[in-house]
């Protein structure tokens, strides 16, 4: 298909093939977030996660469409994360790196792969301890989650993204925590992470965006992260900013050979998607990373903080708006939570109370996760669909 029959017919949902690899990808980062899970113990090295995580996904996808004539990109849509306790984001440090993890941190793992452009993404928050999780730290998972499980039932065609910012707000309330500010989910199209419909996380005066509604055969990345703190969260360093992508709209010709050589590796290695500066000479990078970025050829991932005792959750799931209604892609089951607050609100019971599908098609929407499925079903935070059959 040349690029202007492409253009023409821009690949949705229509289309079987585009389905088959969207849920190939997702099949890979839940496959890749199981085994960040595996490697998170104690004094384990981040970085060493972060790179067995990002290696995994590029060899799953590496393996798919081989024998094909077209070569088509598959590979890591967004570098794996892992940011620990009242760290927000995007933490993927570089190899030199030596921080670890420790017994009782709480860890948000974000991740995302991509078949031929099409791409899934996680986040996933866990603590690093033995049985269930109690006190602030599950309530600040359990909004999250709840947050989640009704944006996915808001997320419909005809529904407006006011409606889930509004309704995310209100749950994260139910369990006193904050709506990080900041944070948007985007509409996922082929090779674009971060599409121009998007839903704000939270309204306020200075983030504005153009109202939209959801049509039928989109997809998108719901992105929501919880704090018990004040939402607010700051850069504190920007030396800890190691995730770019590049702005294919902007040129600028660069002064120092450092920066050309950085630029030129990154056009053709990450001409697209987001990546980390670890897979780049480490000395040249960081002179050249910052000429790149102060002429906006590149867009920083900064890595953001709440302050210290704040507790931070991160979830994130990739769903498709199918004719027969939404098929979220991309999750893992969360730890036994036992948090302190419980839903009581009619409206948000209402929400969740929701179906996911339009059309029924058998006994609701099956989910893969085999161990552990028990444990999504113990908290009131998440009224699975298989549990009310």
């Amino acid at each position: 298909m040349s690029d202007e029959e492409r253009e023409e017919k821009e690949l949705d949902l229509s289309s079987p093939e585009v389905v088959t690899k969207y849920k190939s990808a997702a099949e890979i980062v839940n496959k890749a977030l199981q085994l960040v899970l595996s490697e998170c113990k104690p004094k384990a090295k981040i970085v060493d996660i972060c790179e067995k995580s990002d290696s995994f996904i590029r060899e799953q996808s590496g393996n798919m469409y081989k024998n094909v004539k077209k070569k088509i990109e598959r590979g890591v849509a967004f570098p794996t994360c892992i940011s620990v306790n009242n760290t927000v984001c995007h933490f993927s440090p570089l190899a030199s790196d030596e921080t670890v993890l420790e017994e009782g941190d709480i860890l948000k793992i974000d991740m995302g792969c991509h078949i031929d452009g099409f791409i899934a993404v996680v986040a996933h928050t866990h603590v690093l301890k033995d049985g269930p999780v109690t006190g602030r730290q599950a309530d600040v998972i359990a909004a999250a989650n709840t947050a989640a499980e009704v944006a996915l039932r808001l997320v419909r065609p005809g529904r407006k993204n006011k409606d889930v910012t509004d309704a995310i707000q209100k749950v994260a309330s139910a369990y006193d925590c904050k709506i990080v500010e900041g944070v948007l989910s985007h509409q996922l199209k082929q090779f674009v992470i971060d599409g121009n419909k998007v839903v704000l996380s939270i309204s306020n005066p200075e983030t504005r965006v153009d109202d939209a509604e959801f049509e039928e055969n989109e997809v998108y990345a719901i992105d929501i992260v919880t704090s018990t703190g004040e939402g607010k969260p700051k850069l504190l360093d920007e030396k800890q900013t190691t995730i770019y992508k590049r702005a294919v709209d902007k040129n600028y010709h660069l002064k120092m050979k450092a920066s050309r050589f950085i630029f030129s590796e990154i056009s053709q290695k990450f001409p697209i998607m987001p990546f980390t500066a670890r897979a780049l000479e480490e000395k040249r990078a960081r002179l050249g990373l910052l000429e790149c970025v102060n002429h906006d050829l590149l867009q920083p991932y900064p890595v953001l903080h709440e302050k210290p005792g704040d507790c931070v959750a991160h979830i994130k799931f990739t769903v498709l708006l199918m004719p027969n209604g939404s098929d979220r892609i991309t999750s893992h089951p969360l730890q036994d939570l036992q948090p302190s607050k419980t839903i009581d609100d009619a409206e948000i019971k209402a929400w969740l109370a929701l179906g996911t599908k339009t059309k029924k098609k058998g006994g609701g929407k099956k989910k893969k996760g085999k161990k552990g499925d028990k444990a999504e079903e113990s908290t009131e935070a998440e009224p699975m669909d298989e549990s009310r059959e």
